[in-house]
C-alpha cells in the first residue's frame, strides 16, 4: 500500500484521454462516476468541459501527427472522427488552415493551459491567455450558421437564388442594395474578406460581384479559417484596443480593432436572419431554430460527444 495522496483530477483526465473513452457516458464509467457529476467535476477543476476537451486535444495530437507525416486519413481516424470531411473541418475551424497545411504549433488555445504531449501525455502551460469562450461562440455559429444558409440556397434554381425578396432593401449605404439571398450572401462572405484583408495589410481582394451559391460557397471556405485566425491573433496579443489604419479606404480611415469585429459579427447576425426569412419565402427547407446559438451550440457537442 502507498502512502501517495489520490490524484483525483489526474483520474478524470485520464478518463477523458482514454483511447477507448469516445463519449461523456465512456469517461464517466471510466471514473467511476456519473455523467452529469464527471462533467461538472472536471468544467469546474479545469475550467474547460471534458467532451471538448477531449476533442481540442484529439486535434493537437492530429496537429503533431501530421508534422511527423501522418497523413490526413491516418489523422482523421485516429482522431475518432467517422469521416476525413468532418475531420478536416474541425481541424481547419481550430486551426484557421486546413489538415494538408502543417500547423506551426500543435497546441491549441486552452482555458486551462492543458495540452497534448507526445506521444500521449499533457503538459500543462500555466502562462496560457485563452480566448474568451463567449466571443469564440460568436464567431464559430456566426461562421457555421452562414455556410448552413450557403448549403440551403445552393437547392434553390438560379432564378429563386437571385429573385428580389425585398424591394429597395439596404443594410449599408457603402454596400448598395440587397434585395435577394443572392446579394445578402454575398455581402456577408465579401465583408469578412474585406476585412481580414485590411487587418493582414492586404490588397484589396478581388471576387465574382454575381457569384453562384457554390462559388460562394468556396469564397466563405476560403475566408473563414483566415477570419477566424486573424481575430485570435489579436486576442492573443490582447490587441482590441490597437488601431487599424485602413488603406483600402478612400481617404484611409482609422478603426478600433474591437469595433471591426463587433462591426463584422453585428451585421452578419443581421444578413443571416436576412437570407433566413428570404430562403423561407423561396420555400427553402430551411431550419425552424432560427439560427438559435443556444441549438447551435446543443448540436456541436452532440457531435463532439459522438467523435
Amino acid at each position: 500500500m502507498t502512502d501517495t495522496p489520490r490524484d483525483r483530477l489526474r483520474e478524470l483526465l485520464d478518463a477523458v484521454l482514454d483511447e477507448d473513452n469516445r463519449t461523456l457516458a465512456d469517461m464517466a464509467d471510466d471514473a467511476y462516476a456519473s455523467p452529469y457529476h464527471f462533467n461538472r467535476t472536471l468544467s469546474r477543476a479545469a475550467g474547460e468541459a471534458p467532451v471538448a476537451m477531449r476533442r481540442r486535444v484529439m486535434l493537437e495530437r492530429a496537429a503533431w501527427q501530421l508534422r511527423g507525416g501522418a497523413t490526413v486519413t491516418e489523422a482523421a481516424w485516429a482522431a475518432g472522427y467517422e469521416s476525413v470531411e468532418g475531420f478536416s473541418r474541425a481541424f481547419t475551424r481550430a486551426f484557421g488552415h486546413p489538415p494538408s497545411t502543417p500547423a506551426e504549433s500543435h497546441w491549441l488555445p486552452a482555458p486551462n493551459g492543458i495540452h497534448f504531449h507526445p506521444p500521449m501525455s499533457l503538459w500543462v502551460h500555466t502562462k496560457e491567455q485563452p480566448m474568451d469562450p463567449l466571443t469564440g461562440q460568436l464567431l464559430e455559429h456566426d461562421l457555421d450558421d452562414t455556410r448552413d444558409l450557403i448549403e440551403v440556397a445552393k437547392g434553390l434554381g438560379e432564378a429563386a437564388f437571385r429573385q428580389p425578396r425585398l424591394p429597395g432593401l439596404t443594410v449599408l449605404d457603402w454596400d448598395g442594395p440587397e434585395e435577394s439571398v443572392a446579394a445578402v450572401l454575398e455581402h456577408q462572405v465579401r465583408s469578412k474578406e474585406v476585412w481580414v484583408a485590411a487587418i493582414e495589410g492586404a490588397d484589396c481582394p478581388g471576387h465574382e460581384p454575381d457569384p453562384d451559391a457554390a462559388a460562394l460557397l468556396d469564397r466563405h471556405d476560403a475566408v473563414a479559417p483566415r477570419w477566424l485566425a486573424a481575430v485570435r491573433d489579436i486576442d492573443r496579443r490582447n490587441a482590441w484596443d490597437d488601431r487599424l489604419i485602413d488603406a483600402l479606404c478612400d481617404p484611409p480611415e482609422s478603426f478600433v480593432v474591437s469595433a471591426v469585429v463587433a462591426h463584422v459579427l453585428t451585421y452578419a447576425a443581421h444578413r443571416r436572419q436576412l437570407a433566413r426569412q428570404m430562403l423561407v419565402a423561396a420555400g427553402a427547407p430551411i431550419a425552424r431554430d432560427g439560427g438559435d446559438p443556444i441549438n447551435w451550440l446543443r448540436a456541436r457537442r452532440g457531435e463532439e460527444a459522438g467523435t
